[in-house]
């Protein structure tokens, strides 16, 4: 093993957690003094910082976090919307309303569906969109995204992925056709709790998607995503191993730019009942941990969550949102529940969400950053 695997085959998730459940208050006090110093934090700090014992610390935390992002991205939000390719999957997991034993309608947008939503979208003002299918490789493959990621390039300056899992030099190829980012989510670090929960298909390989990351820098790509599905396992442990990886993938792509999402289970088709409840307080509590630990990284906030808990962490931590999302294809123009992945939960529309940036005096920033900048 290389890469990354090698260094997750020697951390230990027990392990882990008995130590992030044994800080103290007075650990935390001094990451504080630290943050505060403008001394840079370390892995242990974030430990320190997602521990049951920082919790009591968190107006700290806001206000620092709030002081670290003004003065890394200044008064700005950036702004992005997704775009749903399909919903066909070849995977069986438990938590997702695309999965193949799910009963819904299947759709796949064609040429013609795909630019006419891209009009749809346009006119809300958007030039960074984030291309998201189901992950089927025979019928959703290499092949369509060949015919769509150029289409789409012709209508936004910046295109990200979320998409299954490829090889290092399909990569490649998709940044050649104007692909920036991709987005992978591990879904869950730990190993056993991955297993139950991803039934059949290719996704069932956690090693494969685990080295996706590195796969990712190899080939270049201008901007790489991570994250955990908080719920899945205990949302502490989960988010130490992300923040390992993240910390693994800033130190071997120093090229790459990276962000993190914070996504939690939402209502789906067939889903399941969170392992470990994450609260809004407590996602809070996650945020400022990475951006006291990790300052100069995105951090991306989805419709996943309220508008009240949206419209607080623009203001301590959180670079990055959408709004006015559809979870199912071709939902900007028809609107089908019986298509979606997961119901969202701030269903605002793009103007209302502008408003209420603009009305905190943040910058609303609708192009990300050019590819001919970073080269």
């Amino acid at each position: 093993m290389s890469g990354y695997l090698k260094q997750f085959e020697q951390l230990d998730w027990d392990g882990l957690s008995l130590d992030v459940y044994s800080r103290s208050g007075r650990q935390v006090e001094l990451s504080l003094i630290k943050s505060g110093n403008g001394i840079r934090l370390t892995f242990d700090d974030f430990k320190t910082l997602v521990s049951p014992a920082a919790f009591a610390y968190l107006p700290l935390m806001i206000s620092q976090s709030q002081q670290l992002t003004k003065q890394r991205f200044g008064h700005t939000i950036s702004m992005y919307i997704p775009l749903y390719l399909s919903n066909l999957c070849a995977n069986d997991c438990t938590y997702c309303g695309f999965s193949m034993s799910n009963h819904i309608k299947r759709k796949t947008l064609n040429k013609d569906e795909v630019v006419a939503e891209l009009k749809v979208i346009k006119q809300k003002g958007y030039d960074s969109i984030l291309l998201v299918t189901g992950e089927h490789q025979s019928k959703v493959g290499m092949d369509y995204f060949r015919e769509m990621v150029p289409i789409v390039k012709k209508y936004f300056s910046y295109v990200a992925l979320e998409i299954q899992p490829l090889n290092q030099f399909e990569y490649t190829e998709l940044k050649s056709l104007g692909v920036d980012s991709v987005l992978v989510y591990q879904e869950t670090y730990q190993p056993r709790t991955y297993a139950q929960h991803h039934l059949k298909g290719n996704k069932t390989d956690f090693l494969y998607r685990l080295d996706t990351a590195d796969r990712l820098g190899k080939a270049s790509i201008d901007k790489i995503g991570i994250g955990a599905l908080l719920g899945l396992d205990e949302w502490r442990i989960d988010s130490v191993f992300a923040a390992h990886h993240l910390e693994y993938l800033q130190s071997r792509y120093w090229r790459s730019r990276f962000s993190v999402s914070f996504p939690r289970l939402r209502p789906c088709e067939g889903g399941i009942k969170p392992k470990s409840l994450i609260s809004d307080q407590q996602l809070i509590q996650l945020i400022c941990a990475y951006r006291l630990c990790f300052p100069e990284v995105e951090l991306s906030l989805s419709t996943r969550e309220s508008a009240e808990l949206r419209d607080f962490l623009v203001l301590c931590g959180v670079t990055h949102m959408s709004a006015e999302s559809s979870t199912q294809p071709g939902g900007y123009i028809n609107r089908d529940s019986e298509l979606e992945q997961f119901s969202i939960s701030d269903n605002r529309a793009t103007e209302e969400v502008t408003s209420m940036l603009i009305q905190k005096n943040i910058d609303v920033i609708w192009h990300d950053w050019s590819r001919g900048f970073s080269s």
